[in-house]
């Protein structure tokens, strides 16, 4: 598969190294080029330095035969714009977006954008721990 990741903070970062050993085909585009360095040893993929809403910078990720986008910056503007191209203009077939300020929660819902609220999670895993259980419990985020 391969997976287009904009941002490269802890959750893109992650995602990335992740879905490299996984074995998929992957390409990180972060505007800071030091934000690479978070990415591990094992890391085989491509990076990019850009704000992944570049259409130029796009093509050269691969945007044309991506099968997934995922927009993990820590700014809810930037990750909708890449969304928005990467579903509407090329219509790759798996889009997610972090939500990273749950009060912009209505456009993504608006949007009809696939997305993660990391607020959410995080607080559905603590309460999940309060109550005696040792696991995640994953609650599913509705998106549309």
């Amino acid at each position: 598969m391969h997976i287009i990741i904009v941002g490269c903070g802890r959750v893109g970062s992650n995602l990335a190294e992740t879905s490299s050993r996984r074995g998929d085909d992957v390409v990180v585009i972060d505007t800071d080029p030091a934000s690479f360095r978070q990415l591990g040893a094992g890391f085989n993929g491509v990076t990019l330095r850009g704000t992944g809403c570049d259409e130029q910078q796009l093509r050269e990720a691969g945007i044309e035969r991506c099968d997934a986008f995922v927009a993990a910056t820590d700014s809810d503007s930037v990750n909708m714009m890449a969304a928005e191209i990467a579903s509407r203009i090329y219509r790759v077939p798996r889009v997610v977006v972090r939500l990273y300020d749950p009060g912009h929660e209505r456009s993504m819902r608006v949007l009809r954008l696939d997305y993660v609220n990391d607020a959410a999670l995080s607080v559905q895993a603590i309460l999940g721990k309060l109550d005696g259980g040792n696991a995640f419990v994953e609650e599913r985020v509705e998106s549309a």
